[in-house]
């Protein structure tokens, strides 16, 4: 479950961008404006495991599929990206791939993420895929996936 709760910290949570200082946020440049500053308040979200941001951010029909193998819904995705009280977070992302359309994108890469909990540092690689759509105006995250990375 551990690595779940870091998949919905780490989904779509990121890749560098020069426009706001902070390893926790994506580099979106080309990204149409709108897109791009949705992806960066959902980076940040992330990062900050803001409630009220990924309740925004995430679709109501949203779908994590988590490393756990389980299909995750929007309140669960939250719940377990918030319950943590973690500290000294450090998130780095690479391998960065975006695609996008007129009503929809995809954000991807590869993101390596630890944080301490109660003492112990916990980390986790992963590859994720975010899925955005734009409805009604307004961007969200409607399906993410996240599969471990071995170590090689």
């Amino acid at each position: 479950m551990r690595a779940t709760r870091w998949a919905a910290l780490a989904c779509g949570a990121l890749v560098m961008s020069p426009a706001f200082a902070g390893p926790e946020i994506g580099n979106y440049n080309g990204l149409p404006d709108d897109l791009a500053a949705a992806a960066i308040a959902y980076d940040i979200a992330q990062f900050k495991a803001d409630r009220a941001g990924l309740e925004l951010l995430l679709a109501d029909d949203y779908v994590l599929a988590g490393t756990d193998g389980r299909n995750s819904t929007k309140a669960e995705s939250i719940r377990g990206a918030t319950s943590s009280h973690g500290t000294d977070k450090s998130v780095a992302i690479s391998q960065q791939v975006t695609r996008t359309w007129p009503s929809g994108a995809v954000l991807a890469g590869i993101v390596d993420a630890s944080e301490v909990v109660d003492g112990k540092r916990t980390s986790i690689k992963a590859r994720f895929t975010d899925v955005w759509a734009k409805r009604n105006g307004r961007w969200q995250v409607i399906f993410t996936q996240i599969d471990l990375v071995p170590n090689k």
